[in-house]
């Protein structure tokens, strides 16, 4: 049997830094974290809402006033605990009748299905006319949660399978731009300073690449574009003709 996969850096990180200190850091999964809370909000009490790739059912809490439905293969990592969810299911054939839903998300999950494209088209069958639906995936992250990675996404097309599948009114932003990605990358090259002789020289890539990592976010100002980033946030609406 494997040994379990450990999380990539940023989730250890981000389990025991205080918020403020984690959105400074961790950019992306602030925004992300964000956009979640907001989706949340914006439902009734008692919102039939789909979590599509929850996972370990990291956003139920966000959704405690509604009825939160976690569904996951429970495949992409085997240190996590799958325990909590609701469903053990492939995304391609949920086990939910159609228009069932009053919300959906799928955050960073997209990546790591061979038919993208059918996993949208099922979402966009159970959720009712007129349903938000909240899609986040990457751009220009590491490979994570191997063999099971398949894709990276364009704002271009994500638009293309977000309107394929059903979906109108679809927001598309993107999360940071050149600086924000250049600064992640220099948070993750500390890594590359560990086991062996390698720590000798980990005190110094942390004090050279800590503080810019931190700090070139800052610069995206300058970015106006923002064709490079770290993935994009979509928000959509299933269509009321489908």
């Amino acid at each position: 049997m494997k040994p379990p996969v450990r999380p990539p850096w940023h989730r250890r990180l981000a389990a025991w830094l205080p918020p403020p200190l984690r959105r400074m850091l961790l950019r992306f999964e602030g925004a992300i974290e964000v956009r979640v809370r907001q989706l949340a909000l914006s439902l009734p009490a008692g919102a039939k809402t789909l979590d599509a790739g929850a996972g370990e059912g990291r956003y139920a809490r966000l959704f405690a006033h509604c009825c939160y439905i976690g569904v996951d293969l429970g495949v992409g990592d085997l240190g996590w605990d799958y325990s909590r969810l609701d469903a053990r299911a492939d995304l391609e054939r949920l086990p939910f009748r159609d228009a069932c839903f009053a919300a959906a998300l799928n955050v960073t999950v997209l990546e790591h299905v061979r038919e993208p494209a059918r996993v949208l088209a099922e979402i966009a069958r159970v959720l009712r006319p007129g349903a938000p639906f909240l899609l986040i995936a990457p751009q220009e992250w590491e490979v994570h949660q191997a063999p099971h990675d398949y894709f990276r996404y364009t704002r271009y097309g994500l638009e293309w399978l977000l309107r394929q599948a059903g979906f109108v009114e679809v927001q598309i932003e993107p999360g940071g731009g050149f600086f924000t990605l250049l600064g992640r990358r220099l948070l993750d090259s500390v890594l590359f300073f560990q086991g062996g002789w390698r720590w000798m020289l980990f005190p110094l890539a942390a004090a050279v690449a800590g503080p810019a990592g931190v700090l070139l976010p800052y610069l995206d100002f300058l970015d106006r574009e923002k064709r490079t980033t770290l993935g994009y946030l979509c928000l959509a609406k299933k269509s009321s003709g489908c």
